[in-house]
Order: C-alpha cells, then sequence, then structure tokens
C-alpha cells in the first residue's frame, strides 16, 4: 500500500485512480474501525500535486518545495564555522537530491575543521554557490517502474564518497 503517515498528516498515492479510491477506503476504513477522526475541511482527495513535508508529490516524483528553497537562495555567505554547519544542516536534508554532494563539500568542510581563523578562499565560494544552485533548481526523485532487483553504485575520492 502507498500510504505514508507523518506526525498529523497521511498522504495517499497510486499509479492509477481506481487504484487510489481503493487505497483511500482502506484507509479511511482503518481510521472508522480505531475510532480515530479527521477534520473534513483539511482532507482532499483525488490531487495530481500535493505539498506533503517539504516536498511537492506529483506523477513526475517528488521534488523539493520551492517555497523551501527561498531560504537556500537568499543565505549569506558563512562567516564563521557555526554558520557553515547551519548551512550544512539545511544543505544536509537535501543530499538525496543531487549527486556528488560529499565531493561539493570538501572545501566547506575543511574550514569547519580548522582550528584558527576562517579563511575563505575562492574554491569555497565556488563550493558554496554550487551548492545554492544545486539546492535550488529542479531535482525530482522518481519512484521504480518495476519491482526487480536493482543494482547501486557508489564512488568514492579522497575528498568524498556517494551515491
Amino acid at each position: 500500500m502507498c500510504v505514508i503517515v507523518f506526525i498529523d498528516g497521511i498522504l495517499i498515492y497510486s499509479r492509477s485512480e481506481d487504484d487510489y479510491i481503493d487505497r483511500s477506503r482502506i484507509v479511511l476504513q482503518i481510521h472508522k474501525d480505531q475510532k480515530l477522526f479527521a477534520k473534513f475541511n483539511k482532507c482532499e482527495f483525488l490531487l495530481w500535486s500535493v505539498a506533503f513535508v517539504g516536498h511537492i508529490v506529483s506523477s513526475k516524483g517528488i521534488e523539493v518545495d520551492p517555497k523551501k528553497t527561498d531560504a537556500v537562495k537568499s543565505w549569506p555567505r558563512p562567516l564563521t564555522p557555526s554558520d557553515i554547519r547551519r548551512f550544512f544542516g539545511l544543505a544536509g536534508y537535501y543530499r538525496g537530491f543531487f549527486e556528488g554532494f560529499y565531493s561539493i563539500d570538501s572545501p566547506l568542510t575543511s574550514l569547519i575543521q580548522k582550528k584558527d581563523k576562517l579563511l575563505w578562499s575562492e574554491e569555497c565560494g565556488k563550493s558554496f554557490q554550487e551548492f545554492k544552485d544545486r539546492l535550488t533548481s529542479d531535482p525530482v526523485l522518481t519512484l521504480p517502474e518495476r519491482a526487480d532487483n536493482f543494482v547501486v553504485y557508489c564512488y568514492a575520492t579522497r575528498i568524498g564518497l556517494g551515491l
């Protein structure tokens, strides 16, 4: 069953309208059996696209919600190691949306590890800007079309590891 529950939100999705209706009936019946209630004005059914937990879920797949990327676009250049850690806290959440995350973060990670004053270089600036560009581009994660076995490829370099 394609149902995602997050705190007080439930997302039901499927590849066809009939399948969606069947799944919705099952979920609603479970709610009824367990004496759980939902506010009707908070419920939406048969949507082609929906915002859910910071993402847009649609027939194209799962995308980062553009409203969430505005914070990245306006993020100022980090001035302290703590600023870099805060940026990584935000950026790290989206690492699954783009390839090469760990090789891009290398120049900024080296600034966090240094004990002395933060020395911002051109390479750090390029890394920071590439993060912002990639995090605000239009990546999409899609569900696999078939249930065959999958092969996961991983790469490692001296400056990064990723999928």
